[in-house]
């Protein structure tokens, strides 16, 4: 069955065999046999993210993956295509606190950018199982608590149909699988959208071009102060402790508790959103959600993992708060004394300079040639849509 979600922690144990971290090759010429990444990763200095020796990047697998991307005719009812929750201008988010699925039901989750989404050490907010972006992709693919895109095993074949039909998309699955009879295949399709996911690369901000305000370079110092300690969870190129590259050897897949929530006071979290805790139900992991990178952040709002804080001030004034004390409603709960609350999540005090020195840092690692690049923008003319 298609049924993803139900069998999430039991896939996850398969998983954990089946993507070691010995399937990524560390030799480029096997890795990239087009251009496509190795090209224009390099313009930030950055390093190739790793690449399963199942799914060797090409340009024709990352071209059929755009076009998969923004095609709606991928969901089962065709209303929904993954740029409904991940569009090219918010750095690939939605703009929305809780997306909604091809048939209405609400996530729990905040969608989340997809810049850099190649050096991930895990996937999805709370997972560290799934460590290789084909894995994750099934959920949005066929999951069904929530429905996302809303593959299932009844729908499957007509959805793929609908491509084998279509000539255009004849051409980009013989490019993208020359040596395949019939590549019309899920698994193909996942393969597909991994491979245009690995090139949203973002390295041209003015952080990253050395073009730093002032203000932002005092915002800079501020960041990586021990006084703020935001490095400890946002750090390395790509702001971020859960990252990978293809040299790193032992991945250190990280999750924090941020003190957003503490229900009844014990520490926990809403029901849907408890983070790591869903899989390990380790009462240490509860509330604990991987680090995003900060790149492009400016653009991503609203933030946290369920969206529940609107702007980027506000979030710095959460932790300056050392978390957030809910007062009144269901999720009621003094966050900032959550137990399981990370010890960098301390609070902290800054004159309203300091503040906008910090934000105008954050805003410095905006990348607005990523936001407007060709080459990740749809395909397909606008009275197509």
């Amino acid at each position: 069955m298609l049924k993803t979600h139900r069998v999430l922690l039991l896939l996850s144990f398969f998983l954990l065999s089946a993507c070691r971290s010995s399937e990524f090759n560390l030799d480029l010429e096997q890795q990239v046999e087009g251009a496509t990444l190795l090209q224009f990763s390099k313009e930030g200095g950055f390093v190739l993210p790793p690449i399963p020796d199942s799914n060797p990047l090409t340009d024709g697998k990352a071209e059929l993956g755009r076009h998969l991307f923004y095609d709606k005719r991928l969901s089962g009812n065709q209303t929904q295509s993954c740029e409904s929750c991940h569009i090219q201008a918010l750095a690939f988010t939605d703009g929305k606190a809780l997306p909604q699925g091809s048939t209405g039901e609400t996530l729990a989750l905040n969608s989340q950018s997809l810049t850099n989404v190649a050096y991930n050490a895990s996937y999805t907010w709370w997972n560290p199982i799934l460590i290789r972006i084909e894995d994750q992709l099934f959920i949005p693919l066929t999951g069904d608590t929530p429905v996302e895109l809303g593959i299932n095993d009844g729908n499957l074949n007509t959805v793929l149909q609908r491509f084998r039909d279509d000539p255009s998309y004849q051409a980009l699955f013989a490019a993208a699988f020359p040596n395949e009879t019939d590549p019309y295949t899920l698994v193909n399709v996942a393969k597909a959208l991994a491979s245009f996911s690995r090139i949203l690369i973002s390295d041209r901000s003015a952080f990253d071009k050395g073009q730093l305000s002032d203000s932002a370079k005092r915002g800079q110092q501020l960041f990586f102060s021990e006084s703020l300690e935001c490095f400890h969870c946002h750090n390395g190129f790509n702001f971020s402790s859960s990252t990978v590259t293809i040299n790193t050897r032992f991945p250190e897949r990280v999750f924090f508790n941020n003190g957003l929530y503490n229900l009844n006071n014990n520490g926990s979290y809403p029901e849907d959103i408890q983070g790591k805790f869903k899989v390990t139900a380790d009462w240490n992991d509860m509330g604990a959600f991987r680090p995003p990178t900060l790149r492009n952040i400016e653009l991503t709002a609203p933030y946290m993992h369920d969206g529940s804080i609107a702007t980027l001030e506000d979030v710095i004034d959460f932790y300056a708060a050392g978390g957030r004390n809910v007062t009144s409603g269901a999720n009621q709960g003094d966050g900032r004394l959550n137990p399981y609350k990370s010890d960098f999540v301390n609070g902290f005090t800054l004159s309203a300079q300091e503040k906008t020195d910090l934000l105008n840092f954050l805003k410095s690692l905006t990348d607005y040639e990523f936001i407007a690049d060709p080459r990740f923008a749809n395909p397909f003319p606008a009275a197509e849509l």
